[in-house]
């Protein structure tokens, strides 16, 4: 029976250098309705580093960032939210090996991706709120243009990331690699 690998020194402290990073660009942008690259950043942590170092940047990011932004219901809806949004990106990864440009379909997902939390986080909620269905449903196109906005800001984003970010991480991942 195989024994699971314990997590190295160096693999921890980038996780938790990784949920400074994603709980401090949540900060930095929670200006902007609905637009901040932590939907991206787990996207390319699934990529690079895999399902399991993503979602526990995902969930560290999302505990930390809801302390300084407020805890409430739509805590439970982000972790699902990103959880659903980190699987579907494994899936993708999956898939998409053999494709010859996988750009264009990961700006595609980058940007469904938004749509999707906004959803998913919609779902979540009415039970909270006692919505039925037809509310929900106006509570969920009410929330549209938010959507939108994350969606947008999610293709940016990836535009801006990818490049640069994707090297570094698959970098620090055969260093961490090395480490265990």
């Amino acid at each position: 029976m195989n024994k699971p690998k314990a997590f190295s020194v160096y693999h921890m402290t980038v996780l938790a250098l990784m949920i400074a990073v994603t709980q401090t660009s949540r900060l930095l942008f929670s200006f902007i309705p609905n637009v901040q690259p932590l939907t991206v950043i787990l996207i390319l942590l699934t990529i690079s580093f895999g399902t399991v170092d993503a979602l526990i940047v995902g969930l560290g990011s999302i505990f930390l960032s809801n302390l300084t932004l407020g805890m409430g219901p739509w805590t439970l809806a982000q972790i699902l939210s990103f959880s659903v949004i980190i699987l579907l990106s494994k899936l993708l990864a999956l898939s998409i090996n053999k494709v010859r440009r996988p750009m264009f379909i990961w700006l595609i997902f980058s940007g469904a991706t938004g749509i999707l939390y906004g959803m998913i986080i919609s779902i979540v909620q009415a039970p909270f709120y006692g919505m039925t269905i037809p509310s929900l449903l106006g509570y969920w196109l009410a929330g549209l243009w938010f959507d939108m906005y994350h969606a947008v800001g999610n293709i940016v984003f990836f535009l801006l990331l990818y490049p640069t970010l994707v090297p570094l991480l698959n970098k620090i991942n055969k260093k961490i690699k090395k480490s265990q």
